[in-house]
C-alpha cells in the first residue's frame, strides 16, 4: 500500500509531504483545487511519460517520491529479475524531472528504466478515472474481465504459445507457396543458368593458373632469347664463364704448394664453379623445355575468355563467386523439385497445431462460460444494491475464428429495466449506469488480483444519494481486503464513509497560486462534509447532517 507521498515543484505544488493509511480513504476538494495534479504526479511514478512543462514555473527540477509497504504482496520476482535490492516494508519509488527535459527513475535508489518503473507501477497502483469507464464498451476489456475472474491465465498463456507457433508455420507455408510460384515461373531460366555453369566445369584457382600460362606463352620468344643468352654465357662455344673459371681454379691450384695463401681462394672459386655449373644445367634444361605452341595459347585464351564472359554475365569477380552462384541455382532447382514434400510437411505441422489450438480454445471457452454465469449472478446482486432493482445483465460468448485470445467473442449485454431488451452495454447504459457496472466489476476483480492500492478518480459521476452510499460501501469493503482504496469524490455520502479524509485546496500567495493537501481531523471532516452538502454558506442543519453521515 501507499504509505507516503512527497512532491516538490510539480505544476502548482511547491512541496507536498503526506502520509496515507490503509483501508478506505477519500480525497475531496473544489474543482480545480489540484486533485488531478496529484494524480498526474502519481502517474509519473507509474512510468507515464513526463513533460518538462509540468515543472513548477521558476524552478529547474521536480521530484516525486512514494513509499510503499509491499510485505503482503509477494513481488519478490520483480526485484530478483531486475536485480534491485528489496525492502518489502519500505519500497521507495522516485522520479526526477529537469527543465532541460531529462527524466530519471529510481527504485530503492537504484536507477531503472521507464519500462521497469512501469512494470512495477502496474503491480502497485490501479488508477481508475472517469475515462476508464469507457473501457467497459471495448470487447478486449470485456474478455479480459472474464479471463481474470475465470482464473484461466495458465490456460490462456499455453494457448497463446500454440497459437503463435500456428501463425509462424502458417506464415512459413504462405512464403513457401509464394516462393514456389515465383520459382516455377523462372524454373526454365534457373535450369539453363545452372546447366551453363555446370557445363563450364569451373575449378577453384583455375583462372589464376591460366592467366599465368597465357602470360608465359605470349612472351615465350622473349623468355627463350633470355635463356639462350644465359646458356651461351655459361657454356657456349669458345670462351665462356665456366671454361674461364675452370682455368682460373686450375692455375691457382698449381701454385698452392709454393704460395699457400691462394689455397682458401682456390677452394672458394671451385665452390663457385660447382654452383655456376649447376645453374648452367638448369638454364640449359629450361631452354630445352621452352616450346611455343600457338594452338595451346589459343586454347588457354579461349578458356579465359569463357571464364571472363561468365563473370560478366553473372556479375562475378572470380571463379569462386561463379561456383557459389552455381550452388545457389542448384539449391533453387532442388527446392523446386522437392517443394511438394516441403509443402506437405508444413501442411501437416499446421494441421497438428490447428488441432491443438482448437482443443485449448475449447477448454478456454468452457472456463469462460462457467465464469460468466458466476459473474452474471454476482454482478446482478451488486447492481441491485446500487439502485438498479430491475437490472438485467448477461455475458454473451459466441465462437469466432481462432485469434490471440482463443475463439470467443465476448459481449456484455445490459438492460436497466424489464421492458427494454438486452443490448450491448455501450449502446444502452447511461454514464451513471456504466460507472456502477464498472465499480461492481472492479470490486470483483480486486478480489482476484491482489493490487496494493486502487485509486478511484470521481467514479461516482452521475450518481447521488442512496446509490452513492452503496458505492461507498463497496469501496469501503474493498479496502478491508488487504488493500488500500482511495476515492477522489465530490459526494458527501462517499466522503463520510472514508476511514481517512484528505482535502486538496488552492492558496493564493505573493508568488502565485499553490496547491496543498492535508489530512483532516474529525472536526475538520464535519466542516468539509457540511460544505459539500450545503455549499459555501454552511448552516447548522448541514453540520448536523454531516455528523449523522459520519456516524453511519
Amino acid at each position: 500500500m501507499l504509505k507516503h507521498l512527497y512532491i516538490k515543484n510539480y505544476t502548482l505544488i511547491d512541496e507536498l509531504d503526506i502520509s496515507f493509511e490503509k483501508g478506505f480513504s477519500v480525497i475531496t476538494g473544489e474543482t480545480g483545487a489540484g486533485k488531478s495534479i496529484i494524480l498526474g504526479a502519481i502517474g509519473l511514478l507509474l512510468g507515464q511519460r513526463a513533460d518538462s512543462k509540468a515543472i513548477k514555473s521558476g524552478t529547474d527540477r521536480c521530484v516525486v517520491e512514494a513509499h510503499f509497504d509491499l510485505s503482503r504482496y509477494h513481488l519478490n520476482d520483480f526485484f530478483e529479475t531486475n536485480d534491485i535490492e528489496q525492502d518489502a516494508e519500505d519500497t521507495i519509488v522516485r522520479r526526477e524531472l529537469t527543465a532541460a527535459g531529462k527524466s530519471r527513475a529510481f527504485i530503492n535508489d537504484t536507477p531503472v528504466s521507464l519500462a521497469q518503473m512501469k512494470e512495477l507501477g502496474e503491480r502497485l497502483v490501479d488508477v481508475h478515472s472517469q475515462h476508464q469507464n469507457l473501457l467497459l464498451t471495448h470487447q478486449d476489456f470485456q474478455i479480459e474481465v472474464v479471463d481474470i475472474l475465470a482464473n484461466d491465465g495458465k490456460e490462456l498463456e499455453a494457448y497463446r504459445q500454440t497459437y503463435t507457433e500456428y501463425q509462424d508455420v502458417a506464415r512459413q507455408l504462405e512464403q513457401l507457396r509464394e516462393e514456389i510460384d515465383m520459382n516455377a515461373r523462372e524454373a526454365d531460366f534457373i535450369r539453363f543458368q545452372f546447366e551453363e555453369l555446370s557445363a563450364a566445369k569451373l575449378v577453384a584457382g583455375e583462372q589464376e593458373e591460366l592467366e599465368q600460362q597465357s602470360d608465359r606463352m605470349t612472351h615465350s620468344e622473349d623468355i627463350k632469347q633470355a635463356l639462350y643468352i644465359a646458356d651461351t654465357a655459361f657454356s657456349g662455344e669458345g670462351e665462356n664463364v665456366l671454361s674461364e673459371l675452370s682455368r682460373a681454379v686450375k692455375a691457382l691450384s698449381s701454385i698452392e704448394k709454393v704460395f699457400p695463401d691462394v689455397s682458401e681462394l682456390a677452394e672458394r672459386m671451385e665452390s663457385s664453379y660447382i654452383e655456376l655449373k649447376d645453374q648452367a644445367s638448369e638454364v640449359s634444361g629450361m631452354l630445352e623445355d621452352i616450346d611455343f605452341d600457338p594452338s595451346e595459347l589459343d586454347a588457354v585464351n579461349n578458356r579465359l575468355d569463357k571464364i571472363y564472359d561468365l563473370q560478366k554475365k553473372y556479375h562475378a569477380d572470380s571463379i569462386e563467386q561463379l561456383l557459389s552462384i552455381q550452388d545457389e541455382l542448384g539449391s533453387k532447382l532442388n527446392h523446386i523439385e522437392n517443394s511438394d514434400e516441403a509443402v506437405a510437411e508444413l501442411e501437416q505441422q499446421l494441421a497438428t497445431l490447428a488441432e491443438r489450438c482448437q482443443k485449448q480454445a475449447d477448454a478456454l471457452t468452457k472456463k469462460r462460460e462457467q465464469a460468466a454465469r458466476v459473474i452474471e449472478k454476482t454482478l446482478l446482486s451488486r447492481l441491485v444494491l446500487l439502485g438498479m432493482p430491475h437490472v438485467r445483465f448477461e455475458i454473451n460468448i459466441t465462437k469466432d475464428k481462432l485469434h490471440s485470445n482463443g475463439q470467443d467473442k465476448v459481449a456484455f449485454l445490459f438492460s436497466a429495466n424489464t421492458s427494454t431488451p438486452l443490448q450491448p452495454v455501450s449502446q444502452v447504459a447511461s454514464g451513471g449506469e456504466i460507472a456502477r457496472v464498472m465499480l461492481a466489476i472492479k470490486a470483483m476483480i480486486s478480489g482476484v488480483v491482489k493490487l496494493p492500492t486502487i485509486i478511484f478518480d470521481e467514479i461516482d459521476t452521475g450518481v447521488s444519494g442512496k446509490i452513492a452510499e452503496q458505492m461507498a460501501q463497496i469501496m469501503y469493503e474493498m479496502g478491508q481486503q488487504e488493500r488500500q482504496v482511495i476515492s477522489i469524490t465530490h459526494l458527501p455520502q462517499i466522503a463520510a464513509l472514508g476511514a481517512n479524509h484528505y482535502k486538496v485546496y488552492k492558496e493564493e500567495t505573493a508568488k502565485g497560486t499553490t496547491s496543498h493537501m492535508v489530512q483532516l481531523t474529525a472536526d475538520e471532516r464535519i466542516d468539509e462534509i457540511a460544505q459539500m452538502l450545503s455549499g459555501s454558506n454552511v448552516s447548522e442543519a448541514a453540520i448536523e447532517n454531516a455528523r449523522q453521515l459520519l456516524k453511519r
